[in-house]
């Protein structure tokens, strides 16, 4: 069967959406497209993102000569995601609370979706892979990393908590100690250290992640898909209930946590460059 050329569809129809959906045969693939804001997560991203990964829901129900087989999810420019969009939560105000509440629950209705996928989903991620981008990279079942890529969860730092699931997936990829020693100091973990601590699969030059990651998702496209989506299941199980449940606190604990008038202005600090003075704890 000859595959079909790549067709784009822009989930909100503009222009240059922040996120793009592209399907090429049996491979599907979604690419953050907003490389000059590092992918950052605010509201008109995390609501492309849902929608594009809605349709490719809809494209994996399809009858078997038109079904996707594989997904691959990547990103343009020099990183995957930075994560949450501080200048866009500060911008808020007084409304910063509400405004990150919906970019949670948005954002959540994506991972959702992604880890809802029967079929094999792959991330090729490089850069800063940080904040909300950690959890959404753990939705996939193989995930490829530039050898110059590093995971930062960040949270905690600025005042915040988890969102995404991170704080649901990591103790069970991790265990608790790890995944504590993630979220609590906020260290940054390094692409080799992620794969010896199982956070990625494998490890590549940075020149080479592109063909490696789509090497890797055609051959899933090329494998038996029956086979794969249920040896799939029978790993992943069926855990979406107890994810759903956890995203619905995370979101409330991020959107209570941000509204926070020291969490504002930790937030306000990481934009200007400087660090907070010690000895002066607003509440």
């Amino acid at each position: 069967m000859t595959s079909r050329p790549a067709a784009r569809i822009q989930p909100d129809h503009a222009p240059s959406s922040p996120v793009r959906l592209e399907r090429d045969g049996a491979l599907a693939r979604i690419v953050l497209a907003h490389a000059h804001t590092g992918n950052a997560f605010d509201l008109g991203f995390v609501r492309a993102l849902r929608d594009a990964v809605a349709q490719l829901a809809h494209w994996t129900e399809e009858a078997d000569s038109e079904k996707i087989e594989a997904v691959l999810l990547s990103a343009e420019g020099p990183n995957f995601s930075v994560g949450g969009d501080l200048r866009a939560f500060v911008a808020e105000q007084d409304a910063v609370g509400g405004y990150v509440r919906e970019v949670a629950e948005t954002a959540h209705e994506a991972v959702l979706g992604l880890a809802g996928l029967y079929v094999p989903v792959v991330a090729e991620v490089q850069g800063a892979v940080a904040g909300g981008a950690v959890g959404l990279t753990l939705t996939a079942d193989l995930v490829v990393a530039a050898r110059g890529a590093k995971v930062r969860l960040g949270y905690t730092a600025l005042g915040l908590t988890p969102d995404c699931g991170a704080s649901w997936l990591l103790p069970r990829l991790l265990g608790e100690r790890r995944a504590l020693d993630l979220l609590l100091t906020n260290r940054v973990l390094p692409a080799a250290e992620a794969e010896a601590w199982g956070l990625v699969n494998r490890v590549v030059d940075d020149a080479e992640l592109p063909s490696a990651a789509e090497a890797l998702a055609r051959s899933l496209v090329d494998g038996h898909g029956l086979a794969l989506s249920r040896a799939k299941l029978l790993v992943r199980g069926d855990r979406l209930d107890g994810l759903r449940d956890h995203l619905e606190c995370e979101a409330e604990f991020i959107a209570a946590a941000s509204a926070r008038p020291r969490t504002r202005k930790a937030m306000e600090d990481f934009l200007a460059g400087t660090r907070p003075k010690r000895g002066h704890r607003a509440r």
